[in-house]
């Protein structure tokens, strides 16, 4: 899922996004709440007139800002307590109220909120954080009013494989829309993060769509599927695109670097998006001028080739070759070279 935070894909227009072919979007209710305020999109429609966008949309529920504000916020029982980082005014986001917000945005899915914690922590800390993850899933759960949205379950416990079984059990027995594996992807190495995905996953309805939040690298999402996993959202394309790092099927390109000053190939010569009809001189010619052409056209070829990647592999589980795509591209990526040193020149 692209993420349009405050219900916009940075630098693309609807159209261009549909065009990458993206299926769901992601917005967040923290900061749509904030800005325009959620009253105001409900008044205008709810997000999906409002933004042109016929597809599903899925939004947060502001959890994450528990763990990314963390020094502009407080969490009680009740509730977490934040301080806006626009303008200092506070607002105090409860279960209830996290609901109520996505209810008005008019959401697909509605994410309910979770205590995130940073990773590694103590055992005391992360239980508690579960705990209460999982009584404030109740609250939201209570508190939905809405039959056209689904309501999206999120399954912590940090790094503890049995903790994660736990409370995806308890949640399980809630009888959610879907699951989402959250409070990953925070610092922890990616072999954790695939270990604890591992034995989450088969604790989880075989039938409900399974959701691991903030993910990721292309590497990342392929091992995901590997275990269990079926939606994703991340701004790893959009953001790298916007500082000039291009995902291609021979690797990531830093396009700023001297060696694409005079070369005349395309970043993907198989990508038919618009950026790929020219050359990479020309998109590194882009960014040394400070053009904005240059991060929108890099976005656009990033978001079109995580929906090529993840197309490729559903059409490889249709044909039960999954595993032959997942051991021909780890032995690619492996190949290859850490992203910050990539075409360092």
């Amino acid at each position: 899922m692209p993420v349009g935070t405050q219900a916009t894909v940075k630098g693309l227009t609807i159209d261009q996004v549909l065009g990458t072919g993206a299926e769901m979007i992601l917005a967040n209710t923290y900061h749509l709440c904030l800005r325009p305020g959620h009253e105001l999109v409900r008044k205008l429609g709810g997000l999906h007139r409002m933004m042109r966008w016929d597809g599903p949309i899925l939004t947060d529920s502001g959890g994450f800002q528990i763990f990314s504000l963390g020094d502009l916020n407080r969490v009680t029982e009740e509730a977490a307590t934040f301080k806006s980082h626009l303008d200092g005014s506070v607002i105090r986001l409860t279960p209830e109220y996290a609901i109520e917000i996505q209810e008005a945005l008019g959401s697909d899915v509605a994410m309910v909120l979770d205590h995130v914690i940073a990773l590694p922590n103590s055992p005391e800390v992360i239980l508690d954080a579960l705990a209460r993850s999982i009584r404030w899933a109740g609250r939201c759960l209570n508190a939905a009013s809405r039959e056209d949205q689904a309501r999206f379950a999120i399954v912590q416990g940090g790094l503890d494989a049995t903790l994660r079984v736990q409370c995806a059990t308890e949640l399980a027995s809630m009888g959610f829309d879907g699951y989402a594996v959250g409070g990953l992807s925070v610092g922890e190495p990616p072999a954790e993060m695939y270990r604890i995905t591992a034995a989450t996953t088969p604790a989880l309805p075989v039938d409900k769509p399974r959701y691991l939040m903030g993910v990721g690298r292309p590497i990342d999402l392929l091992e995901s599927i590997a275990r269990g996993i079926d939606l994703f959202d991340c701004v790893m394309p959009t953001r790298n695109g916007r500082n000039a790092m291009a995902f291609t099927s021979g690797g990531p390109i830093k396009i700023r670097n001297a060696v694409h000053r005079d070369d005349t190939r395309p970043l993907d010569p198989d990508c038919p998006c618009l950026a790929c009809r020219h050359s990479r001189g020309y998109l590194r010619h882009l960014f040394i001028s400070d053009e904005m052409l240059g991060p929108i056209l890099l976005s656009l070829h990033n978001l079109t080739y995580y929906q090529r990647l993840l197309a490729e592999a559903r059409e490889a589980i249709e044909r039960d070759e999954f595993d032959l795509l997942l051991d021909r591209q780890r032995a690619l990526w492996s190949a290859q070279k850490p992203l910050d040193e990539v075409n360092s020149a």
